[in-house]
């Protein structure tokens, strides 16, 4: 049981590597919203702006980071609010594609689960 953080860490990682990557290597063909959808809107208004590409570099690093194990707390509070945003886009504009965003929220709080320290921390007052 206490190796089940670290395998989620690891495979969150390698999620967020391979679909960061894959932005701009095109190696897994991801299907386009249909055009003129709110979905379609809300993806061409973060690629036009540049903002999806600072999305994809912080997913990038944070899958490094949490495949290395350095850092990993400041992993989790990186991609944690990226799986945050995946999970209502799928939710309430895409309102499909549930089981990634389902095991993708289930990996980030399995390996969340494994920092206790962290978490700790994170809910102290001070």
């Amino acid at each position: 049981m206490k190796y089940i953080p670290t395998i989620a860490r690891y495979l969150l990682g390698i999620l967020f590597i391979v679909f960061a990557a894959n932005f701009w290597l095109k190696f897994i063909p991801i299907p386009s919203p249909e055009e003129g959808s709110l979905a379609a809107g809300f993806m061409g208004a973060l690629f036009l702006s540049g903002f999806l590409t600072v999305v994809k570099v912080l997913e990038l690093l944070g899958g490094i980071l949490l495949l290395s194990g350095r850092f990993v707390n400041l992993a989790l509070a990186v991609l944690g609010p990226i799986v945050v945003v995946i999970g209502m886009y799928h939710l309430f504009i895409l309102k499909g594609g549930y089981p990634m965003a389902i095991v993708l929220g289930v990996l980030a709080i399995t390996a969340l689960a494994g920092q206790r320290g962290f978490l700790k921390e994170l809910l102290a007052q001070k």
